[in-house]
Formats: structure tokens, sequence, C-alpha cells
């Protein structure tokens, strides 16, 4: 299997990927000290930089999974929480296209849980984005809030997400993160 990561940081995914034989195809990242530790941990893979600017077509259909953290500030609480106005925010939908220009079999994203209260249904823009709905999902409750776990499949992408702490995977702190997880051909 064969990936791409996108607002790869230090490389989380490949730590966990190629020890499973998995191949990175293409990593992005624009800051200088990540960067420079993807260039000297995976010299042969390139760091194609700012995700907005870079011509994703050139992957389509020769990746298996796409993996994203996208900048998590405009969603949480601890931050402004500007949402999709926030341009950190916006890389959300910039990154969704991406993908969809890629179509990979797989997609994983990663994103704090404030998206799930962002204002202006974040999670229910990025949810339609990567499922290929024409309008935002809402959440479907009686409370209009969306729910630590779920799914939804559209003809684009089923997806199942789930809120995760790290403390429970044996990370000596609590961190709780959205797990997005993306099946192209969801029947």
């Amino acid at each position: 299997m064969n990936f791409i990561s996108m607002c790869s940081g230090i490389e989380a995914a490949s730590k966990a990927f190629i020890p499973l034989g998995w191949e990175a195809l293409a990593l992005s990242e624009i800051e200088k000290f990540p960067s420079a530790v993807l260039a000297h941990h995976y010299p042969n893979v390139p760091n194609v930089g700012d995700l907005s600017k870079f011509d994703w077509g050139v992957y389509s259909n020769k990746a298996d999974m796409v993996c994203a953290g996208f900048p998590c500030q405009a969603f949480s609480i601890a931050g402004l929480r500007n949402s999709l106005e926030d341009a950190r925010g916006n890389l959300s939908i910039i990154g969704i296209r991406a993908i969809k220009l890629i179509r990979p079999r797989w997609v994983l994203l990663e994103q704090v849980p404030g998206a799930l209260s962002a204002p202006g249904n974040a999670f229910g823009c990025i949810l339609a984005g990567l499922a290929g709905a024409d309008a935002p999902l809402m959440p479907g409750t009686e409370d209009g809030r969306w729910r630590s776990a779920g799914i939804v499949s559209g003809p684009e992408y089923g997806l199942a997400w789930r809120v995760l702490n790290a403390e429970f995977f044996g990370v000596p702190q609590r961190r709780e993160r959205i797990f997005i997880d993306g099946y192209r051909d969801w029947e």
C-alpha cells in the first residue's frame, strides 16, 4: 500500500505506516524545521510544500491512502474558533479538494474535537466535502450537535468518525482527537 501525507509535521504517519511495508509517495509540509526533519528522515520522498499550491492531479489514482492532520487552531476551544473563516481552518476544505483530485481508496484525517462544535457547522462541511454531498451535512440529532462517533456515506466516500483519547493508547497524557476514516466505493 502507498500513501500521501498532508500537513505532515515531522511525519507520524510514516513512522506508523512504513514499518508495515507501506510506501510514502509524497509529503506536504511548509514549516522550516519539520521540513528539515522530513528531508533528513525521508530523503527519497518529495515534500511538495504548500498543499494549496501543488497540482495534486499528478497523483490521480496513484495513492491508496491520503492521511492528514489539517491545522487545528481554527477549531480548538483554546483558540479564537474562527472555523473555516480562518485560513488555517480553510486548509481542511483545500485538502479535501486535493483528495478529490488524488482519488485514493482510503482517507484518514485527524482533528481536534472542537471541530464538532466549531461555528458554521465546519464538521458538516468537512464530512460533506469528503462524502461528495451537495450541501453541508447536518448532525441529525434533536439537540443539533455532532456526536463523538458516527457514520455517513455519499457518492464519493463512506465515512466513519470517532473521538479517541491518547491516554487509553499508552500515551501519558489526555489528548483527544477525532479520526475520520473514509473508504471509496463504500456499499
